[in-house]
């Protein structure tokens, strides 16, 4: 089957086998040969795709238990978070950290170790992973935790499905009285205007801005900054009241096909960007919004990354130390606007930095991420910020990435060798569990 990641980039044929049951997981591990778990295909590069074998953990979703007292949930590793969404928020519970996007798994959710809008807060979901289930190389199931084989359970989260097959997990949850979010929006004039608001929101539990990365000298980093908070059932309306934990529905449109080449591209994305400054900025101010539409906007459009066309697109996401944000953040919003490629969605978040596994990408400072559309000079691109991101001491996220060499992701993980003598360990020395990714930077 030809696969790719979210981005669309690179598209590689590999063998591919569903698993339903732990003992189809089993028996294909057994086999010569490497492989990798994937889950609903939301990395965005080459982090779940491997050429030997590929195993989707789709059907493997099954919650299996719920503790009401400590909201400790137990679930299959194919489960869904919009699945996860539509059984609990009625019943007042929402997972601690949530990405970007609602359509991912339970096993992606780890191997990435996502982050939210509320990481300088509440950290990485993995510090909300209570334990988990691993089938390792030798076959065996592991349960794992941090009193329990803790050096698997601190490589696996976060470790891109490199140390074994994540089985099923256990994490927190948290209650929440509505499925509103009083929400925030001002509009900033620079990149100065928009950290200083970042530095002024420490007490929001969310916080993120959509930067226009087109614009230039003056206005460079000019942003509008949400900010927001789970609304109590008292600062709702009184067309809202009786229902006040209505879940919705997921998606209102949906990109049939392909965009054409050069669709998007730097003329349109400065377009763009202006047109969705301006509108931002006109519509700035407090409302109450649903949850779906304040953590998930992009979910309302299904299969969006169409509108790239066939060749796809790059995220690039990094994150600084927050001593070299201001300076290093400008750098790198400069590199895009001065490459005439054109990014149509920019995104920057202050990290808290409390992450759960040896790889996690969070660490105290600012991530920016970037949507590139895939054209001649891009390879070229993402080396330039690449460089700015590791001489001022960031990273790269890898479940974003189709592009880094191993040199350059090395300087940003300082426990890569931690996470290698983990990994070695608990697959003999065999590397069974590879990707495209793992391969590209000598992981």
């Amino acid at each position: 089957m030809r696969l790719s990641g979210w981005g669309r980039h690179p598209v590689l044929d590999c063998a591919f086998e569903r698993s339903r049951t732990r003992q189809d997981v089993a028996d294909l591990v057994g086999r010569d040969g490497t492989l990798i778990a994937r889950g609903n295909g939301r990395s965005y590069g080459d982090a779940a795709l491997n050429r030997t074998l590929t195993v989707s953990m789709l059907a493997m979703d099954r919650m299996e238990a719920f503790d009401e007292t400590t909201g400790l949930l137990t679930c299959e590793s194919g489960v869904l978070l919009a699945d996860i969404l539509d059984v609990f928020v009625p019943r007042g519970w929402m997972p601690a950290v949530v990405p970007g996007t609602a359509f991912v798994t339970v096993g992606g959710m780890i191997a990435a170790d996502v982050h939210g809008k509320n990481d300088h807060r509440d950290g990485s979901f993995g510090r909300h992973v209570d334990s988990l289930e691993v089938l390792v190389a030798s076959g065996e199931a592991l349960r794992c935790s941090r009193t329990e084989n803790h050096d698997l359970f601190h490589a696996t989260v976060g470790g891109m499905g490199l140390t074994g097959v994540i089985l099923s997990a256990s994490f927190f949850m948290r209650r929440i009285e509505t499925a509103w979010v009083e929400a925030d929006t001002r509009a900033t004039r620079d990149l100065e205007d928009t950290m200083a608001l970042f530095e002024e929101s420490g007490d929001a539990p969310c916080s993120v801005a959509w930067v226009d990365c087109t614009a230039r000298g003056a206005r460079t980093g000019r942003s509008l900054v949400s900010r927001g908070r789970f609304a109590g059932t008292d600062a709702l309306p009184p067309e809202l009241a009786p229902t006040p934990l209505r879940a919705g529905r997921w998606r209102t449109l949906d990109v049939p096909v392909d965009g054409p080449p050069g669709l998007l591209n730097g003329a349109t994305a400065r377009a763009f960007n202006a047109l969705y400054y301006r509108a931002g900025r006109l519509r700035a101010g407090s409302r109450l919004v649903h949850f779906r539409s304040f953590f998930f906007p992009l979910d309302r459009i299904g299969s969006w990354n169409r509108l790239y066309g066939r060749r796809g697109f790059a995220q690039y996401q990094c994150v600084l130390p927050r001593s070299e944000s201001r300076q290093g953040i400008r750098e790198l919003l400069e590199c895009v606007a001065s490459s005439r490629s054109g990014s149509f969605l920019a995104v920057l978040k202050l990290l808290g930095g409390q992450a759960g596994g040896l790889l996690s990408f969070p660490m105290p400072g600012y991530t920016l991420a970037l949507d590139v559309p895939i054209r001649p000079g891009t390879a070229r691109l993402m080396g330039a910020l690449d460089r700015i991101t590791h001489s001022r001491g960031g990273r790269v996220y890898l479940a974003k990435d189709a592009w880094c060499t191993p040199e350059s992701v090395r300087l940003g993980y300082p426990q890569w060798g931690a996470f290698q003598r983990a990994r070695e360990a608990v697959t003999g020395g065999t590397m069974k569990f590879a990707s495209a990714l793992s391969e590209r930077i000598g992981l």
